[in-house]
């Protein structure tokens, strides 16, 4: 099944702002947990819980924020989702807002990022936070997307890394693997990697071009014109549009 799976409509449904950030942490999670840096792992299970919780709560609402937001009590607000309208999914009112309650307690109660946690961040907590975020993440695909338990997960263990494999981290600088690209498109995953505008110098020293003034004028102008990016010579800064994040979904193969 996961092979006939449409990789580049997973979530679509819900807005890009949250769509972008829950594939991320999760695969941050994945990564630290590969690295065995436990505690990275586990904060960042505390950033799953608050973008999963704002998508099942745009879903109870039918709307959706365009970010993720923590609530003031995530617990309270979880259990208060039990006292959504019945016909909703029971996934969405109970199981996943509980899994949510005991991968925050993980977070803020086991020594995770706090001084008085009683139990250092270790190999065990990172397994639950590991097995938990599969599941709430295996449990998202099911039921936005319709298809069954071993479909779900079969899907979430595909995507790992999927998305931006095709981008190496290093040094606080980013690098595209793919050489065959283009600097257009090379422009524009990068853009797509990341979450808000990005400074036109970044973005140089990402894409290695030597010479800016031609980069500003072949491609980041062109595509400003094409209305794939937003690019503010005043600010110098590149920001993706929607037009552009279809292109990369629909036209550019991100993983290799």
């Amino acid at each position: 099944m996961s092979n006939l799976f449409d990789y580049n409509s997973l979530f679509n449904s819900i807005p890009y702002g949250l769509k972008l950030p829950l594939l991320e942490a999760y695969n941050e999670i994945q990564k630290n947990y590969r690295e065995s840096r436990w505690e990275p792992s586990e904060l960042n299970g505390g950033k799953l819980c608050e973008i999963i919780y704002t998508i099942i709560k745009g879903y109870a609402d039918g709307r959706y924020p365009a970010q993720p937001s923590k609530p003031r009590n995530m617990v309270l607000a979880c259990q208060n989702m039990e006292s959504e309208a019945p016909s909703l999914p029971r996934s969405i009112r109970i199981q996943i807002p509980r899994l949510i309650m005991a991968l925050y307690e993980i977070r803020n109660n086991r020594g995770v990022g706090h001084s008085s946690g009683d139990v250092n961040p270790n190999h065990m907590d990172a397994n639950a936070v590991l097995y938990i975020s599969k599941w709430l993440m295996s449990e998202l695909v099911r039921i936005f997307h319709n298809v069954d338990t071993i479909q779900a997960t079969e899907i979430i263990d595909s995507i790992v890394e999927r998305k931006f494999s095709i981008i190496w981290e290093v040094n606080g600088s980013k690098r595209i693997l793919d050489l065959s690209l283009t600097m257009k498109d090379k422009t524009l995953v990068l853009l797509y990697h990341s979450k808000n505008s990005v400074n036109e110098s970044d973005l140089i020293v990402w894409l290695e071009h030597s010479n800016p003034s031609i980069l500003r004028r072949d491609v980041f102008r062109k595509l400003h014109k094409e209305k794939l990016i937003e690019f503010d010579e005043v600010q110098r800064t590149l920001h993706l549009s929607p037009k552009g994040i279809k292109y990369v979904e629909e036209s550019i193969q991100l993983e290799i």
